[in-house]
């Protein structure tokens, strides 16, 4: 894993009681559980509850990290295997970890993947916040969902 400073910096200032740190960290990482527990096709309930307990081992072990720079990693093989203990739960899945090892999972992407796909989008995030307003604005215009027509206003009808 490479060495992140700032989520290295995020990880010490958390571990420490700093609130706004732990609040970053819960906002740039939120998204990389979501996506894992999505994968696993959980009922939305469940997948509150993986992300409560993801959240809740964090809290337990923040002091404990042996390289806080790892911290996607860990926060993703602890989220696939909370989303293993649902399934097990939910839908009676083979409890043999070995078996869950083997499953085939080739359409998938590696926790790598999600891991680089969570940081991209953690540092769009910040570079978003960096923009002046109103190029905030533009851009999110731009990238609304039904798209915003700029070129053509609508015509107002008297």
């Amino acid at each position: 894993m490479r060495d992140d400073p700032v989520v290295t910096n995020l990880v010490r200032r958390a571990s420490s009681g700093d609130r706004l740190a732990w609040d970053a960290v819960v906002e740039r990482y939120a998204p990389l559980i979501w996506c894992i527990c999505r994968r696993y096709q959980l009922r939305d309930a469940d997948t509150e509850d993986v992300g409560q307990a993801v959240w809740l081992h964090l809290v337990q072990h923040l002091d404990s990290l042996r390289d806080p720079a790892a911290l996607p990693g860990w926060l993703a093989t602890t989220t696939r295997r909370e989303c293993h203990r649902v399934l097990r739960v939910t839908r009676d899945l083979p409890s043999d970890e070995q078996e869950l090892q083997n499953m085939s999972d080739e359409q998938s992407p590696t926790a790598e993947h999600e891991v680089l796909a969570a940081e991209r989008n953690a540092a769009l995030g910040e570079a978003f916040g960096r923009l002046p307003l109103g190029c905030q604005r533009l851009l999110a215009l731009l990238i609304s969902d039904p798209p915003v027509n700029i070129f053509h206003p609508p015509i107002s009808r008297v």
